[in-house]
């Protein structure tokens, strides 16, 4: 559990406050203090690398679930919910009502759990405080592309989502400023939140050491990476602004025994990130960022997560067809032919 310094809110025509029911409202004359410290509870999955965050203004309880990871068995394609359940525990042990659960963008390496806490909090709290599952409106682009891509039928991921951001768009949680920061480059649709003096940027910037994230997906850009992580982070922010990142995976350079670390300062990532330090031109990013990325893996679990990520986490529909009786739900995957196979 950490404490952080807020900072003011930024300015922005978007503004919202959310009410216990979890719906965003109009806030006109309701401005953050500067003083309000959020809790950030930072919480890891080792099985992806995974950071997730749970969020809370310590005044009014009022909390959001950032990024949270289901788990998954990719050998036997069985789901489970320990990693949830957990999360699920540390929100009623410290006496959290969650407001919000918040994606930064349709994740490619695990399966996210946002609509499975969705259900398990309007069980908790009451229906009436269902939590809304957000993301930034360009997750409308992504789902179709990746529907289309695997035949996700469309009824089961439009409307997945509660909320769509736009960019800049600033929020209440309880006495808590967050804002929504448009962060394209490692994909099309990823953005940001900042609240107070901390930006929480998903698959943005990882720790210095490992720099940035791979730019190689659909939609992806380096140039838009580099234009996101210098413009709207270290060029612009204050020195002790942490950035949380959405991994924790470790250097080929790092100890063993090196534990994953949540943040790193926008000072440390000016002084010392590898691939955006100061000094480091658009052109040099964008060649070495290239290069890293033609010799990287697709991520193991990319097929199972970008479907079930456009859904929002929602279960697919039981399949029909004779003798299947609704079954299964079913995920599609690629069959791959060696390259010394020709088609038949």
């Amino acid at each position: 559990m950490l404490h952080h310094t807020a900072a003011g809110a930024p300015a922005s025509r978007h503004f919202y406050s959310t009410a216990q029911d979890g719906a965003a409202r109009p806030a006109q004359d309701r401005v953050a203090s500067p003083a309000v410290e959020p809790v950030i509870h930072h919480v890891f999955e080792k099985q992806t690398g995974t950071w997730q965050y749970l969020v809370a203004d310590p005044a009014t309880q009022n909390a959001v679930i950032i990024d949270p990871v289901l788990d998954y068995d990719a050998t036997t394609r069985t789901i489970s919910s320990q990693t949830a359940d957990s999360m699920l525990s540390l929100v009623q042990e410290s006496g959290y009502h969650i407001a919000m659960i918040l994606e930064t963008h349709a994740h490619a390496d695990h399966l996210t759990a946002a609509a499975y806490l969705q259900a398990r909090l309007a069980a908790l709290q009451g229906d009436q405080s269902r939590p809304p599952i957000a993301i930034g409106k360009r997750i409308v682009d992504v789902q179709k592309q990746v529907g289309a891509t695997y035949g996700v039928p469309t009824a089961e991921y439009e409307g997945a989502f509660d909320k769509l951001f736009d960019d800049d768009d600033v929020f209440m949680v309880g006495d808590l400023s967050v804002a929504v920061m448009h962060l394209p480059g490692h994909t099309p649709d990823h953005i940001g939140y900042k609240i107070a003096d901390n930006v929480f940027c998903g698959d943005s910037l990882f720790q210095a050491d490992l720099g940035s994230a791979r730019c190689d997906f659909p939609g992806g850009s380096a140039t838009l990476l580099y234009n996101s992580a210098r413009r709207r982070l270290l060029d612009v922010l204050p020195g002790d602004v942490k950035v949380w990142t959405g991994h924790g995976f470790r250097s080929s350079s790092a100890p063993e025994d090196a534990k994953p670390m949540p943040y790193t300062t926008i000072r440390d990532h000016r002084a010392q990130n590898k691939h955006l330090k100061d000094g480091v031109s658009e052109s040099e990013f964008v060649a070495q960022r290239r290069e890293r990325d033609t010799g990287l893996p697709e991520p193991r679990l990319i097929h199972e997560s970008l479907q079930w990520n456009i859904r929002a986490g929602r279960l697919p529909e039981p399949s029909g067809g004779a003798g299947n009786r609704g079954k299964y739900r079913m995920l599609s995957l690629p069959l791959k032919l060696g390259k010394d196979v020709e088609p038949w």
